[in-house]
């Protein structure tokens, strides 16, 4: 059967408008592969995108969290075939750039204007076309594609190109030590995830902090052992007493918010970490009490999503294992056809949506 010349893409109009839009197939060049997507989702991300907090060029096709099937490889590409099944994680570093040679894949910076660009390993639904769309052309594909294992479907393995490997970093790059409490600001789907990663990094007090009913049970479902609602109790307060006045070792910051930055800093033990997971919209400001003026040896770190083929596979390894079941995450079905009313829904947080299955 002849290949299509034309597909369905969700496309970036302008601010408040992506839209279902027919689209050409993408040519495939020598180090690339088109992969036909099976299963996608939408992003917390797309929806900065989508509310123009963060800039894309118009007519950019938006997401980035592929699976699917290997339709055509480019002449260069060995060690995979075409039918066969794959993810590309969200992050798609070139493999040869200097930030990736340093080993810092998701910083594959790009030179500019202005100098370095950093998150420039964040192509996908940012600097070229993404994954809500019947195909998709992933770039430098011996350094991305990671074939999913023979026994999972799609949706257990949805979580791995983003939200799962962002997570994850939070509790890595928060060097957590078996035996840690940790506490975890927000428990969306990178808050949950980071709560799945601190219990598998050996953290034996999770303490996550939220809200929505149906987010609180999640977080106990997937590793917490306490969890804190925001709404009922002071959460700075609340860790304080149930460390018994020590603090944390590790806080996490899951939102991207002013508020959640600032308790994640004042529930810290002396020397403790601050492992920064959000996006922020605004500057931040660091309180002088809780950052004890500079003098309490605490680190602030931030992670970008780790990506690349090596990345997919260890954590579909994880998924593969059994240690960590994230398929109760999806809780929303929708066709590439239903994707206005599926961004409509996932924007506005309706009817307990925490990550939606997109596809074609």
């Amino acid at each position: 059967m002849a290949m299509p010349t034309m597909m369905k893409a969700a496309i970036f109009v302008e601010p408040g408008r992506i839209v279902l839009e027919d689209k050409p197939v993408p040519e495939v060049g020598p180090n690339d592969a088109l992969v036909r997507i099976t299963t996608t989702t939408i992003c917390g991300t797309d929806v900065h995108i989508l509310k123009g907090e963060y800039p894309v060029e118009a007519g950019l096709t938006v997401g980035h969290e592929p699976v699917g099937v290997i339709e055509k490889l480019g002449r260069n590409v060995r060690g995979y075939a075409e039918g066969q099944r794959v993810i590309a994680g969200a992050i798609c570093p070139s493999g040869y750039s200097n930030a990736c040679l340093d080993g810092l894949h998701s910083q594959d910076g790009q030179s500019g204007a202005h100098g370095l660009k950093p998150l420039g390993g964040w192509r996908f639904g940012n600097t070229i076309d993404g994954a809500q769309a019947d195909y998709i052309l992933v770039p430098d594909a011996m350094a991305n594609l990671a074939p999913v294992p023979d026994g999972l479907s799609d949706e257990q393995v949805l979580m791995c190109p983003d939200i799962m490997s962002t997570g994850f970093a939070g509790a890595e790059s928060g060097d957590i030590r078996i035996g840690d409490t940790v506490a975890v600001f927000a428990q969306g789907p990178i808050g949950l995830c980071a709560t799945a990663g601190a219990k598998l990094k050996g953290a034996t007090t999770i303490i996550a902090v939220e809200t929505v009913p149906e987010r609180m049970a999640m977080a106990e479902r997937i590793g917490a052992d306490l969890v804190v609602d925001f709404r009922r109790a002071d959460p700075v307060a609340e860790i304080m007493r149930l460390t018994d006045g020590r603090g944390v070792d590790v806080a996490i910051e899951a939102l991207g918010l002013q508020s959640t930055f600032e308790w994640c800093l004042s529930v810290l033990k002396p020397g403790g970490t601050l492992s920064s997971l959000g996006v922020y919209a605004d500057d931040l400001t660091i309180p002088l009490a809780a950052f004890h003026a500079g003098l309490g040896d605490h680190k602030i770190v931030t992670s970008l999503c780790p990506g690349g083929k090596e990345r997919m596979r260890r954590l579909m390894n994880v998924i593969d294992s059994g240690r960590v079941d994230l398929t109760a995450m999806v809780t929303h079905r929708y066709r590439l056809d239903e994707i206005e009313t599926a961004y409509e829904l996932f924007a506005n947080q309706r009817d307990g949506v925490l990550k939606v299955a997109i596809t074609p």
